[in-house]
């Protein structure tokens, strides 16, 4: 449901942009070598006024290392240069998993020990299968429910 409906005020703030040699486990999912660089976005975002999130967006440097003014507010895609932004989404992928949260996390998000955090990974691909951006949300495990639904073929 959009928080709107739900009479809360979406919120993000833009903490970091530029680049930077992203974990290894984000340069495994985009295919880039070790010590390859990537341009991050990373965000903080809230629902009237509340944590509920982090957002982190990683794409390519070799794209052009391209973002515009907005990109606190856009989809990742507004992170791929004007050439590759026509490009279509062929596929996403999404994963996830429980942890503990790391300091900032446990900060931003108001978690006390021993609270899990989920992370969630969402891993965007362009019609040539290529990985364009990865995102990973940080989510308090206590707060969410995620509801997914495809066709049985």
């Amino acid at each position: 449901m959009e928080m709107r409906q739900l009479g809360l005020e979406p919120g993000v703030e833009l903490v970091e942009l530029g680049p930077v040699i992203p974990p290894s486990e984000i340069a495994e999912r985009l295919g880039l070598k070790a010590g390859d660089k990537a341009l991050i976005r990373h965000r903080q975002m809230y629902a009237g006024g509340q944590p509920m999130q982090l957002a982190t967006s990683y794409v390519p440097w070799s794209f052009g290392g391209h973002a515009d003014g907005r990109a606190g507010q856009r989809s990742g895609w507004h992170l791929l240069p004007p050439g590759r932004r026509g490009s279509r989404t062929r596929s996403l992928c999404r994963g996830g998993r429980n942890s503990h949260a790391d300091p900032e996390e446990a900060r931003f998000l108001r978690l006390t020990d021993p609270q899990p955090v989920f992370n969630l990974f969402r891993t965007a691909s362009d019609v040539s299968g290529a990985p364009v951006e990865v995102c990973e949300h940080v989510m308090s495990g206590d707060r969410w429910l995620l509801t997914y639904e495809w066709a049985a073929e």
